[in-house]
């Protein structure tokens, strides 16, 4: 991003408070027509991009916009705002029936090129490639011999396709509605968090509960990162935030900068998985499936909670393996400290009571972040001035921009893929590779869900890959009556732990820019404190218990099964339980962990035995190897 100054830095500051305010207002009162709030949110966003993001790190300035830069920035909002004023009879026209005059098509390609040119800038260029390749697929797809090939589409259906078809896809369609409407009051409600010092409870808390033991500084990362990800959802910004002040510190007390790094972008990743905000993508399941949020907030909770606890025992092992010290005594803050801003909860809890009535996530958003401003003037020491609500609202602004984005060109990907019949083609080919079996189809629909996401964001990955497999794990999955709500939370999941998978990986390449480290190394780390967390996915169609289905006794069973795999496999791959490992013991736990997490042939009781028998063998075996050596060095001495 440019580091704008003068008149320009405040305008555009202003125009991203204002355009924030305008959605946070729509949000509360009720939103105008869908066509003329897509429309809206992309013409007060799209342009933005352009005056804030150079074409080039090296060769555009970095001070302020050039020449080629306003022209596009203009160029960007023409299409928008046109749709904005004809937005009647854009609604009214029938779908590939009605002309698609000169004039559409001329904007059309405008708003799907600055778009593209947005997308690389703000986004990721991978993602530009993604849809530019979409695009051409429907142009040449009828060249593309076997289960590929696809009907020939004239350049006028193609645009129309991407463009002006806010039924079914492209960059006016559901998916730019959710993000327009819901994420952006949920964006301006972590915004508020931030600003009124929920951040700084979320940080002393997690230092107070976890900095006096063994690797202190790396399970306050751990802790706090979970806590932070409850406002952001957003793994990037959850690293920049919670890293500058937990790597420095973890690498202070002996832990090497890449293992530093990836720890912190292990946990910040899971802060999309982590109720009640949550990330974007699972607002776009919510529209999707059509069921309601506060019923995914509830599903996805305990698996949220498994894989910050598999980070944890990860870091335990670590910490006592290396023989790491706490964080020192006076960094850590007195619980006076951290319950001065514990009335900052209160609009947390206004949300989630909110969502759980089902109230509609934007009006519950409303509320929180209302009551987030009126619960921080309690106290002196959160209260906000009129400045810090307005850099909340910048803020919130500043987040939703490239957002807008890479969902509209999300959007045009979704129009190619259905339009052409690749959605049905792609997940034939996945089928038949899988050969009928649902564990075969799982491995290889989470291997494309990661592939897509060292490319593309979290949301536009989750996108694809449930438009591609969902139907496939819903067909195979019949005969363990897998919904769709279980199918749907499995490819979000391992979209979201995309982010920490080398070669590309967002958050742990952030962290490494902190910890000055190696970004290959640091995404290594960051998959291997992560790799624990990657069987809770699967456990979302093979132990429903994870989402909170059944009674007591299925959840409770559920839940510490799959606490005691995440302990096998990292105390395995630590090397350390009680004490440290050889290597055939750290074998046997490996493969013990991989036997109660996925060997779902023995009964539940069985697994749960193995686990805890297994843990309960080897400490017991531990301890009473340490007291003879106490023994015999005690009789030595």
């Amino acid at each position: 991003m440019r580091e704008l100054a003068g008149p320009l830095k405040w305008v555009c500051w202003g125009w991203a408070a204002a355009a924030a305010a305008v959605h946070l207002y729509f949000g509360g009162t009720g939103f105008p027509e869908p066509i003329q709030m897509r429309g809206f949110h992309l013409l007060v966003f799209t342009p933005l991009l352009f005056i804030l993001y150079p074409a080039s790190k090296t060769r555009s300035p970095r001070h302020r916009p050039s020449v080629l830069d306003w022209i596009w920035a203009v160029a960007s909002g023409v299409p928008h705002a046109w749709v904005m004023w004809n937005w009647m009879a854009v609604a009214d026209r029938m779908e590939y029936v009605d002309p698609f005059t000169p004039t559409m098509m001329a904007l059309g390609v405008v708003a799907i090129v600055t778009l593209l040119e947005a997308i690389r800038r703000a986004v990721e260029p991978g993602l530009a490639i993604m849809v530019a390749v979409s695009l051409a697929y429907m142009q040449f797809g009828w060249l593309v011999p076997g289960m590929l090939n696809a009907r020939p589409f004239s350049p006028e259906e193609i645009v129309e396709a991407a463009w002006l078809v806010p039924t079914a896809g492209g960059v006016y369609g559901p998916l730019t509605g959710i993000v327009a409407t819901i994420i952006a009051v949920f964006i301006l409600f972590g915004s508020f968090m931030q600003g009124s010092g929920t951040g700084r409870l979320f940080s002393n808390f997690g230092t107070a509960v976890a900095g006096r033991y063994s690797g202190g500084p790396a399970k306050v990362a751990v802790v706090t990162s979970g806590l932070f990800g409850t406002m952001s959802g957003s793994s990037v910004s959850n690293v920049i935030t919670t890293g500058s002040m937990t790597i420095p510190l973890m690498i202070r007390v002996g832990y090497r900068p890449a293992v530093a790094g990836g720890i912190e972008s292990a946990a910040s990743v899971g802060g999309a998985l982590m109720p009640p905000v949550m990330g974007a993508a699972a607002f776009v399941m919510a529209e999707i499936t059509n069921i309601p949020y506060g019923d995914i907030l509830v599903a996805a909770a305990a698996g949220a909670v498994l894989y910050y606890f598999a980070i944890l025992s990860a870091v335990h092992f670590e910490a006592k393996k290396l023989g790491l010290e706490p964080v020192p005594a006076q960094d850590i803050p007195a619980w006076r400290e951290v319950l001065a801003d514990a009335h900052l909860v209160i609009p947390i809890g206004v949300l989630v009571w909110l969502m759980t009535e089902r109230w509609s996530g934007n009006f519950a958003a409303f509320c929180a972040t209302l009551s987030m401003v009126a619960v921080a003037f309690l106290r002196r020491r959160t209260r906000m001035t009129p400045m810090q609500i307005l850099n909340s609202l910048a803020s919130a602004g500043l987040t939703m921009a490239p957002l807008a984005a890479t969902i509209a060109g999300a959007g045009i990907v979704v129009s190619a893929l259905t339009a052409t019949g690749m959605v049905v083609a792609f997940g034939g080919i996945i089928k038949e590779l899988a050969g009928g079996d649902l564990a075969i189809l799982l491995l290889l629909l989470a291997i494309t869900v990661l592939i897509l996401g060292m490319g593309i964001p979290t949301t536009p990955s989750y996108i694809i890959a449930a438009a591609i497999g969902v139907p496939q794990v819903l067909e195979l999955g019949s005969y363990l009556d897998v919904d769709m709500l279980q199918a749907h939370m499995f490819v979000f999941y391992f979209a979201v732990l995309a982010d920490t998978t080398p070669p590309v990986a967002a958050a742990a390449f952030a962290a490494a820019a902190i910890a000055r480290s190696s970004p290959l190394m640091t995404a290594l780390h960051s998959s291997r404190f992560a790799i624990a967390g990657f069987a809770v996915g699967f456990a979302f169609i093979y132990d429903p218990g994870i989402m909170m289905r059944g009674g007591l006794v299925q959840i409770i069973g559920s839940v510490g099964i799959m606490a005691g795999a995440l302990v096998l496999f990292t105390s395995s791959y630590a090397g350390f339980l009680l004490a440290p490992m050889g290597r055939p013991l750290r074998l046997l736990l490996g493969a013990l962990g991989l036997a109660v997490a996925f060997l779902h042939a023995i009964p539940d009781a069985g697994r749960f035995a193995i686990a805890f028998l297994s843990l309960g063998a080897v400490a017991a075996w531990q301890m009473a190897t340490a007291r003879t050596a106490r023994r015999i060095r005690g009789e030595n001495a």
